[in-house]
């Protein structure tokens, strides 16, 4: 009953422990990727606009995973950011669009007109 509680206040105490795991694989990276990694998810935070916490998590994992297999492979850093590390972010996170802020807040637009106009939706 507490956690429940607590879920309610805090947010998933689940994706917490994954985004706990992910920031532990960013640490483990060498050195270049690791400090690659954490400025990408610097910005991220600021920029990325990302709310609901599930696609968060997902979003971090999948970025670590891609620096993980990188790194293995040899792969520079160039050749994962390119050029433009600014595009590539953008272009990253724009896979994550179901869960950003803009996204849920154009839909309850988009619903609040339909009603509105007296429309079904």
């Amino acid at each position: 009953m507490a956690a429940k509680w607590m879920e309610l206040v805090t947010g998933s105490l689940e994706e917490k422990r994954q985004y706990r795991q992910a920031k532990a694989r960013i640490k483990a990276l060498p050195e270049n990727y690791r400090t690659a990694a954490e400025a990408i998810e610097r910005y991220l935070m600021y920029a990325g606009g990302i709310a609901a916490g599930d696609v968060l998590v997902r979003m971090y994992d999948d970025l670590v995973g891609l620096f993980e297999e990188s790194a293995a492979d040899g792969v520079p850093i160039r050749g994962i950011v390119g050029d433009d590390p600014v595009e590539f972010v953008e272009a990253f996170v724009s896979n994550y669009s179901d869960g950003s802020w803009i996204s849920k807040e154009r839909r309850r637009l988009n619903e609040s007109i339909r009603r509105a106009a007296g429309e079904s939706a």
